[in-house]
Parts: C-alpha cells; structure tokens; sequence
C-alpha cells in the first residue's frame, strides 16, 4: 500500500475544453480520478468524507479567461486530513494553474532542464506505509509491553499479598527484581521474534534488510530498561488505575517524542537533548538502523552502550525503591 491518493471532486460550471483539460490533469498516485459533480454537491461531498479537495470552476469560464476577465476558481479543502491538505492544496493550485496558463499560450510547453535528477528511493522504493508503519508498531509496543506486564504483575501481587510470602523466603530483593525482569522480558521476546517472523514477513511480506538476531539483542537491552521502569512505576502506584495514569504520562512521551512517529530532527533541540534519557530513543535509532537499513554493529553500537547504560541506571533506581517499599511492608 502506498501513499493514499488525494481524493477530488471537481464541480464544472462550463462543460468547456478548458475544464475538461484542467479536470483531465489529475491522475495517480498523487490523486484520484476527479469526480464530476455538481456545485450543490461540493460541501455535502466534504462533510460526507467523500473528497479531500473540490474544485469548483464557475460557468462561461473558458470565456472569461480568453476574454482577460480573470475569473475565479474555487478550491474547497478538507482539512481535518492535515498532510493531504497542506501539500495537496500547493498541488492542485499548481496544476490548475499550469493548465489554464498552457491553454492561454495556445502550446504545451516542454523546456527541457539542464540537468536530470535521477530519484533513488533507498529502504523503501515503493513507499509502502505498511513498512514502515508495521515495524515502528514492533517497537512500540516492546516498550508498551515490558512496562504493562512487570508493573501489573508487581501491583496483582502485593494487592493479593503474594508478595509477603517472598519476604519469608530466603530471596534478595535484587534477585526477586531480576526474576520479575528477566521472565516478563522473555515473554516479550518471544513475542518480537513471532511477530517479526509470522506477521511481518509471512503475512504483510515486509522483507527486513538486516539481522534479526542483532535486533532481539537490541529489544533485550531495552526490555533490561523498560521492565525497570516498570517496577519503579508500579512501586509509586498503589493500585492498578494509578499504574494506568503513570504509564500515561510516561509511555505516550516516550512514544510520541522518540523518533518513531516524529523525526527527531523536527523536534527543539532542547526535545531532542531530554529525550537522550529515554530508552524508546536509542531502542528506535538502532531498530530502524537495523531493520530498515541492514545496519551492523559497527553502526549501532552507540545506541547499545547507551540502552545499557540507562538499563543499568533504571535497574538501581528501581531496585531502591523496592527495596524502599518492601521494608515498609515488612
């Protein structure tokens, strides 16, 4: 699946050459086929979702322009759709535009460039957004997982006093963490390999340029950092609806500012320097690296001295703060 084409409607006053010409200039992939409709039914067309764009050309137009009286032509945009509006709108004015000027002129013009641009479209030719979008789903949902799983676990066990019965037994506080860490962080492993292997490449047929075994060594340091995360939630949380509303403010950040859904490059620098701090950052840099564009360890090796780093650092948080909470309990 590529890139969705922009849905038009064009409404014609005149059944002119003219309309016709700028009507015929519409075509994939930028656009649908325009939609010949009358002007009563240009705004029941966007409230009904029907057209992202309309254009409304008004009657005796090609008599007007010939005749120099600069009519006008109306373009009705959608914009709850806010990248088709942005870019769409510059293009449907641009080629409206061009169509009446080459119709005036009376010649097609053809004015060859100096130079030839030759696009090579690397990690995607296709610019299929399931891709992209199904990976950056993996990934998301590693660190979605990791923080729910642990911290639910650690809440349901001492809601139910199970944890008690740890405290008699003759286990650590840090060997009780890396039981909880190492067993949620399998289960979600296992998922990541099945996902990568069933659903990414058997049914969506996403071919994945680099090592898969890199990449679960990648999810495996940052399952390391966000199972702690999750145990230092769930220490703060009393109940599972205050588990919830921490998750919210921390997970939907991370998510959002990471990279994966925005490039970091667009974001304030001072964005940019904070989000340093959070694993989903490095866990993203090294994923799309890996997957996308068949990265090694010669390349990724920043972004896993960095998830290390920050596991380690998570990890001896959460570890005071259970230890903290296991001594007020006890």
């Amino acid at each position: 699946e590529g890139p969705a084409p922009g849905a038009l409607g064009v409404a014609a006053g005149d059944q002119s050459p003219l309309s016709g010409r700028i009507a015929s200039a519409f075509y994939p992939p930028l656009f649908t086929r325009p939609a010949q409709i009358n002007r009563s039914e240009m705004d029941a067309g966007l409230d009904q979702g029907r057209y992202t764009f309309v254009l409304g050309i008004p009657p005796n137009f090609q008599r007007d322009v010939l005749a120099g009286r600069r009519p006008d032509v109306q373009l009705n945009v959608d914009a709850t759709r806010m990248s088709q509006a942005f870019s769409g709108s510059q293009y449907v004015q641009q080629i409206a535009l061009g169509e009446v000027r080459e119709f005036t002129q009376r010649y097609r013009s053809d004015m060859a460039l100096p130079v030839d641009l030759a696009l090579r479209t690397r990690f995607n030719p296709a610019l299929q957004r399931s891709w992209f979008g199904s990976l950056m789903q993996v990934i998301n949902h590693v660190t979605l997982l990791a923080i729910i799983l642990t911290g639910a676990a650690l809440i349901r066990e001492r809601e139910h006093g199970t944890i008690e019965h740890l405290l008699v037994m003759p286990v650590t506080p840090t060997e009780i963490m890396l039981g909880k860490v190492w067993s949620m962080g399998l289960v979600v492993l296992v998922a990541v390999f099945l996902s990568l292997w069933g659903v990414i490449q058997g049914a969506l047929g996403v071919p994945i340029a680099g090592s898969v075994p890199l990449f679960l060594v990648g999810a495996a340091l940052n399952l390391f950092a966000t199972t702690a995360m999750g145990i230092y939630l769930a220490t703060l949380a009393r109940s599972m609806p205050q588990f919830g509303l921490l998750m919210v403010l921390t997970v939907l950040p991370m998510q959002l500012l990471s990279g994966g859904a925005t490039p970091r490059e667009s974001m304030p620098q001072l964005v940019q320097d904070v989000m340093l701090a959070a694993p989903t950052t490095h866990f993203v840099e090294l994923g799309q690296a890996i997957l996308f564009r068949g990265a090694g360890m010669d390349v990724v090796w920043k972004p896993f001295l960095w998830l290390a780093a920050i596991g380690c650092v998570l990890f001896a948080l959460a570890l005071a703060r259970f230890r903290k909470t296991i001594g007020q309990m006890a």
